[in-house]
């Protein structure tokens, strides 16, 4: 949207050229006005200067006229785009404005955007005027009202939020969105064939990353196919899971959420916000893992550790709510969970020194319900397990990873990261509880049940969080209740999740710190396992035998599905202080030498810890995307090598690959809209879906 008309801005410019032009002609000779030439010269000057001072406010206003120079011919006035160039409003609308200074300055060659080497006067005023955009979520109301005529004679009335000439999705006056498909001149609903949601990060409050779905199977997965993408341009890394309800797809990226149409990847809405500078950690680095979804609300955290709701319709902010102070490391990154009236927010900088928590919110209002502490305050039970006072108020045991919840026995369980200073525990004698464990708290009071702890005093960074798969299943001859994880100590875990009792603790790779794990789930610690001045060689790394992503267990195949990395390092301990901004591992690590450094799936037995198949990866080691098991009889995941990639579940075959060359991040899932199933995942560009071609 121009300040003013191309006229007006044609004169102005030329008004410009004629006081530069006549400026210095008039200073110079001024005293001599009786000079024909220069008479005229004058009169010329003084009668365009009250057009000069008329324009003069408008230039000075800032921006608009920069922009207009210097923006407009590809992203047009209102910054919606053009065929040259795409809309600027949700950048604009999502950075901060250093962040849009600075993009400006350097600009972007390898997309045709040249850099401009503003004044700062001028830069400053023309960040200010792109403020002035319409927001993304402002420009509905420019959408046009359309009527869609259904297979039945009935018909769709509302704004169209997107239309083409395959399918169409529409807003109604009751503010529900409606997705239609095109077949001629008629409309149907998606909505209409069977559909299996994705409701929750993990698919299910099991944690167990399992899906009944089998349209996709072994005899036909040779015919999967991409079906649509959808770019999230400029992130460093996403990580997050995808949740499908009713055909709508909820995404995110840091500080943002987009709902898209699962079916087609067409957006419906965008929610973002500005980065936060300052931040360290992981909420430094920019990730967000995902959303909860309850009635017409959409829930997820920022990268500043607050906790929002938004309406699930629009995208609207309902609430925002300051969990703790980013200025004291707290970030956010985890996908929330919703139960009933609460949601469930944990928090991240288990790195930096802070005191760890778990939160509990009324999902209405955003009031807060309870907090559980993960580190005991001085005097509390559990607070001898650590020693010194200093370091207990910032022993780290962050919450950054989704919890699971049993809806039968009413527990919330929520795993904990590692003690802090990571790799120095000198000044933290004992167990420092609750770190490193999982917790199992009544849903409604926050009050702990029951805890068990996977690493005491962990010197080595092996959080706790991975995923924490509740099954039932017998063990040991009778039916048990079970809790399941496989945890970047190296040793696979089963417990009785009512209790709490330890049933099973067995390695998963090759690991070096400890002889084994004793009756009472106890690890039996190596001496010279803790790293030294010197350096000590341990195995399994500092990421862990495995980590946050997704794990599964199949009840077909009875089997349970990880991606596990065969690693050691070189751990070296170092006395460093608490030091604000800066992370607090308390030493440094490397690959050691002669070290594998390889990313496998396996396929455990839970009765019994046992490998009974493997299928090692090739590529560098920096896939973090887990696995997805299904009913067909497949595992999916994210190859090291680039690809998207499917194994047999029974024999770890490979059967199927898309070779995507991207470095995945996140866990893939599967959802049925529209009578089809889709396999999703995200990349460092965006989201995928892919499903058997027509």
């Amino acid at each position: 949207m121009s300040a003013h008309p191309r006229h007006v801005v044609t004169r102005i410019a030329a008004v410009e050229a004629t006081t530069r032009k006549l400026d210095g002609r008039h200073l110079a000779l001024k005293g001599e006005p009786s000079h024909p030439p220069l008479r005229g010269a004058v009169i010329t000057l003084l009668t365009i200067a009250p057009l000069v001072a008329s324009y003069a406010q408008t230039i000075d206003r800032g921006g608009s006229a920069s922009f207009t120079d210097n923006c407009v011919i590809c992203h047009a006035g209102d910054g919606r785009g053009t065929n040259r160039g795409p809309s600027i409003l949700e950048f604009v609308a999502s950075a901060s404005g250093n962040e849009v200074g600075s993009f400006l300055r350097r600009g972007f060659p390898e997309k045709g955007m040249p850099a401009f080497d503003l004044p700062d006067s001028e830069m400053e005023a023309l960040v200010e005027f792109l403020r002035t955009l319409p927001q993304p979520s402002d420009s509905e109301s420019a959408l046009p009202t359309a009527d869609f005529t259904l297979p039945d004679g009935g018909r769709v009335r509302g704004v169209v939020l997107n239309e083409s000439g395959f399918d169409a999705q529409v807003r109604t006056s009751t503010g529900r969105i409606r997705l239609l498909r095109r077949t001629a001149d008629a409309y149907s609903e998606a909505e209409t064939a069977p559909s299996v949601d994705w409701p929750t990060y993990h698919g299910t409050f099991s944690g167990n990353r399992h899906s009944p779905l089998s349209q996709i199977n072994r005899g036909n997965i040779g015919a999967l196919a991409p079906q649509w993408f959808y770019p999230i341009p400029g992130q460093r890394m996403i990580e997050g899971t995808p949740v499908v309800i009713g055909g709508i797809m909820y995404v995110t990226a840091v500080n943002r959420v987009t709902a898209l149409d699962a079916e087609t990847g067409r957006e419906i809405w965008t929610y973002s916000q500005p980065r936060n500078t300052g931040l360290v950690g992981d909420a430094a680095i920019g990730l967000n893992r995902g959303v909860a979804v309850r009635d017409g609300l959409v829930f997820t955290v920022t990268d500043h550790a607050h906790a929002i709701a938004l309406d699930r319709w629009t995208g609207a902010l309902v609430w925002d709510v300051e969990m703790a102070d980013w200025r004291d490391h707290y970030g956010a990154i985890a996908a929330p969970l919703a139960i009933g009236d609460l949601v469930y927010f944990g928090i991240s900088g288990g790195d930096t020194g802070l005191r760890g928590f778990l939160d509990a919110y009324h999902a209405e209002t955003g009031e807060r319900a309870w907090r559980f502490w993960t580190i005991p305050a001085p005097g509390e039970a559990g607070s001898e397990t650590w020693g010194d006072p200093e370091v207990m108020e910032k022993g780290c045991g962050a919450t950054w990873l989704t919890g699971s919840y049993d809806s039968d026995l009413d527990i919330l369980y929520w795993p904990t990261g590692n003690p802090c200073p990571d790799l120095n525990g000198d000044r933290r004698p004992g167990d420092n509880l609750y770190t490193n464990s999982v917790l199992a708290l009544a849903p409604r009071t926050g009050e702990l049940l029951w805890h068990f702890q996977f690493t005491p005093h962990d010197t080595h960074d092996w959080d706790a969080q991975e995923p924490l798969i509740l099954v039932d299943e017998e063990f040991d001859g009778r039916p048990r209740k079970l809790l399941v994880q496989a945890n970047r100590n190296g040793f696979l875990y089963v417990l009785d999740r009512q209790t709490g009792e330890f049933l099973l603790g067995e390695p998963f790779v090759d690991q070096t710190w400890a002889e084994g794990i004793g009756p009472s789930g106890r690890p039996i610690v190596r001496p010279g396992s803790d790293p030294t001045v010197e350096g000590s060689v341990v195995c399994p790394p500092i990421r862990g035998a495995t980590n946050w992503w997704s794990s599964a267990y199949s009840p077909v195949s009875r089997l349970f599905y990880v991606m596990v990395h065969e690693a050691c390092m070189l751990y070296i301990k170092e006395d460093v202080p608490w030091q604000r901004g800066k992370s607090w591992l308390g030493g440094t690590f490397r690959l050691a030498d002669g070290s594998p450094n390889r990313r496998h799936i396996r396929a455990l037995d839970i009765q019994t810890g046992r490998t009974l198949w493997n299928y090692a990866q090739t590529g560098h080691s920096t896939t973090y995307s887990g696995v997805l098991s299904t009913e067909g009889g497949l595992v999916f995941f994210g190859e090291d090598s680039g690809a998207f990639a499917a194994v047999d579940a029974q024999s770890g075959q490979p059967l199927w690959h898309f070779q995507a060359s991207q470095d995945w991040k996140a866990s893939p899932m599967t959802y049925m809209v529209g009578g089809r199933q889709f396999v999703a995942i995200a990349s460092q560009l965006g989201f995928w879906s892919f499903a058997l071609r027509n």
